[in-house]
């Protein structure tokens, strides 16, 4: 789970990534007002098959700024 603050009213994505850059969820793709979002990922793929344990990066854009972090999945 991740916090996601947004200042004012603007479009936000929410992507998870394996660690080939190829990508499994996209958690949120809508316009956000401002406000602090919590962001919760189930361990699932776009297909809601689950995916296995390990390294995933997720990539949060709002506007015109981009954040990349990584986190670890365990089982």
């Amino acid at each position: 789970m991740t916090a996601l603050s947004v200042y004012y009213f603007q479009r936000t994505t929410v992507i998870i990534y394996d660690v080939n850059g190829k990508p499994v969820k996209k958690l949120l793709d809508e316009k956000l007002h401002s406000g602090t979002y919590l962001i919760k990922w189930n361990g699932v793929n776009n297909k809601n098959l689950k995916v296995s344990s390990g390294v995933y990066f997720y990539e949060i854009k709002a506007g015109a700024q981009k954040f990349v972090g990584k986190m670890n999945l365990i089982k």
